[in-house]
């Protein structure tokens, strides 16, 4: 067992034993809290961040060699909503089969790699999903233009992404969707746009709990964002709908430093 978290060993079973005909793409969204100092237990590297010893694990090769590809990598400004956990870094990898994951797990390069995770890794979820389709382009024509925004990107305050892990109460997505008649709309006013939904389907590793969707939304700038958060009618649907929703949830801002959502 990792020291960063739990495997869900009949989720694990799923990715290695899909049939071939019904397998296909996966996409392993990471959520990643580094501790202060690496840890390779025998005093090796002393200093070393354990941001610094992830990004030496970060496994390239491997994840090239079976046809995998990093596709989103964001750093986290902020985790407002949840447990009181404060998340680092946000990444996504697309695998080609959910094999291919449980493959790339015995290859020795890969191996030899995970030893700088094991150091600089304090907790990970690693939560498999499946992107949800949504008509983009006619969102994107009823937002509004971020060039007429009051706060569009510059060099100090620059796209900001808003990801939302959610875990629904009975009945919480039916519930959701009166908020999105309530509030979504006032998002779109302020430039807010969808960078890409995903349906969870399993966390392979994690501290035990399950989730329903992962979300990913875009605002043109965290001071833009905040506008949103001042609405009093987008205050109203988290009342009267987003909250009595889920059962759990992590709100995490993020800002992406490589973003291929849209060409998944």
């Amino acid at each position: 067992m990792p020291s960063y978290g739990t495997i869900d060993h009949e989720y694990g079973h799923k990715l290695a034993t899909t049939d071939p005909a019904d397998d296909g793409p996966v996409w392993m969204v990471n959520l990643m809290k580094y501790k202060e100092v690496a840890d390779y237990g025998d005093g090796a590297d002393s200093g070393r961040s354990g941001r610094d010893a992830d990004d030496e694990y970060t496994p390239t090769g491997p994840l090239k060699a079976i046809g995998a590809e990093i596709v989103y990598v964001a750093e986290v400004d902020a985790t407002p909503l949840g447990d009181g956990t404060q998340w680092d870094r946000v990444a996504i990898v697309k695998y080609p089969t959910r094999r291919s994951f449980i493959e790339m797990q015995q290859r020795s390069d890969f191996k030899d790699k995970h030893v700088h995770k094991e150091a600089g890794m304090e907790m990970t979820f690693v939560i498999g999903c499946q992107p949800i389709e949504i008509d983009t382009s006619r969102l994107e024509k009823e937002s509004s233009s971020w060039d007429d925004v009051e706060h569009p990107p510059d060099d100090e305050d620059g796209v900001l992404h808003v990801l939302h892990v959610i875990k629904w109460n009975e009945g919480g997505r039916e519930r959701m969707e009166g908020y999105h008649d309530a509030a979504f709309d006032v998002a779109q006013e302020h430039g807010a746009r969808i960078a890409g939904w995903f349906e969870a389907e399993g966390t392979i590793v994690g501290d035990g709990r399950t989730w329903d969707q992962v979300r990913f939304n875009e605002f043109p700038s965290s001071r833009q964002f905040m506008k949103v958060v001042a609405d009093p009618r987008r205050r109203k649907g988290h009342e009267d709908h987003r909250d009595p929703a889920m059962a759990d949830t992590y709100t995490l801002l993020c800002r992406p430093v490589l973003d291929a959502l849209r060409k998944r």
